[in-house]
């Protein structure tokens, strides 16, 4: 019986599928231990003693994954419920990324209130941001309808007190907290954005980059508030605002924070006072001025020189985080509470 041969080409081809072959396992191996270390990373808890309980919403925007973080030794009273802290990332972070970052874990267990992180799904937007600028294809909206469907579903499940709850942001998550203040009034007693761009101020990916860039941001009239916030926003009793940001933030102009608080000063009535300056130590000082409508503080707007587009008073050595400023975590929480106390705005 005759043996069949191969020709040289046909050994070739062999020797190079055989290799290929055995590359092809061995990058397919590396790239599944990638992503177990980046859900074993995603999976940790971040630093600190607590519950750090996973969930997923669903809503009109889709489905979101989200933690909740539960101070540890909680000995609540029959019936007791804690206030609820929304956490909303900025790009390129995930919810554990800015629980770390902002150290809001650690205020909450020294205060007592549970604090929620939802995560933007990369499917959804790849660098991660919140798509609070969509607002002309209606995605910025059912995003905003799936937050507040996780946030409903975490009252529904844990202690959380409905009538209790602030929302806060950084970047691409402060606009979205300000979107989702305005398009559901009433929900919030406060709001606080960190860097965020100015209620109103895009509605599409074009115009959020001039909007970033401090375009299309001015101090607006009046009748100018009720298109610029939506209907179910202007004049009614919105959540009082605090806005943080740096005078050094190349990504997001400060001209937005001036913006911010003004469009908000303007739908609630309130008037600015005089600006005043704080220090603490040795951190970045603050300008801050309120804005008030009888004996009711509306509105603080707090720039804080030289910090960049980064958390204030973040945890070192974290992306968009800056050791050096005034404790961001600490001074959003303060405002809330101050808001939990006094009750209702009234229009």
């Amino acid at each position: 019986m005759s043996r069949r041969s191969t020709s040289p080409l046909t050994r070739a081809y062999q020797r190079n599928l055989k290799a290929l072959t055995k590359a092809t396992l061995k990058s397919g191996k590396r790239i599944a231990s990638q992503v177990q270390r980046a859900t074993a990373k995603q999976l940790k808890p971040p630093p600190g003693r607590g519950d750090w309980i996973g969930g997923m919403a669903l809503g009109a925007g889709g489905a979101r994954r989200y933690h909740l973080y539960r101070p540890p030794d909680l000995q609540l009273q029959p019936g007791e419920k804690l206030p609820l802290m929304v956490m909303l990332h900025g790009c390129g972070q995930t919810g554990r990324d800015f629980a770390a970052s902002t150290r809001m874990n650690r205020v909450a267990a020294r205060e007592r209130f549970l604090v929620l992180y939802p995560e933007q799904d990369r499917l959804a937007n790849a660098q991660g941001c919140w798509n609070w600028y969509e607002r002309r294809s209606g995605k910025a909206d059912a995003e905003a309808a799936t937050l507040m469907a996780a946030i409903d579903q975490v009252i529904l499940l844990y202690p959380a007190d409905r009538e209790r709850v602030a929302l806060a942001g950084l970047s691409a998550g402060a606009s979205m907290a300000a979107l989702m203040a305005t398009r559901y009034p009433g929900r919030f007693k406060a709001v606080a954005m960190h860097s965020g761009v100015a209620p109103g101020a895009a509605k599409s990916p074009a115009t959020a980059l001039g909007a970033m860039r401090g375009r299309h941001v001015p101090p607006m009239p009046a009748t100018a508030v009720g298109k610029a916030m939506g209907a179910a926003a202007a004049f009614s009793s919105l959540a009082p605002l605090l806005v943080l940001h740096g005078d050094a933030d190349a990504v997001v102009s400060a001209r937005n924070a001036v913006s911010s608080a003004a469009v908000w000063a303007m739908a609630t009535g309130a008037r600015p006072g005089s600006p005043r300056t704080l220090q603490r130590g040795k951190r970045h000082p603050m300008r801050i001025t309120d804005y008030t409508r009888g004996n009711r503080t509306l509105v603080t707007l707090c720039e804080i020189a030289g910090l960049g587009h980064a958390w204030s008073g973040g945890a070192p050595s974290m992306p968009f985080s800056d050791v050096a400023g005034p404790d961001a975590g600490k001074l959003i929480w303060a405002f809330a509470a101050r808001q939990f106390r006094s009750g209702a705005v009234q229009p």
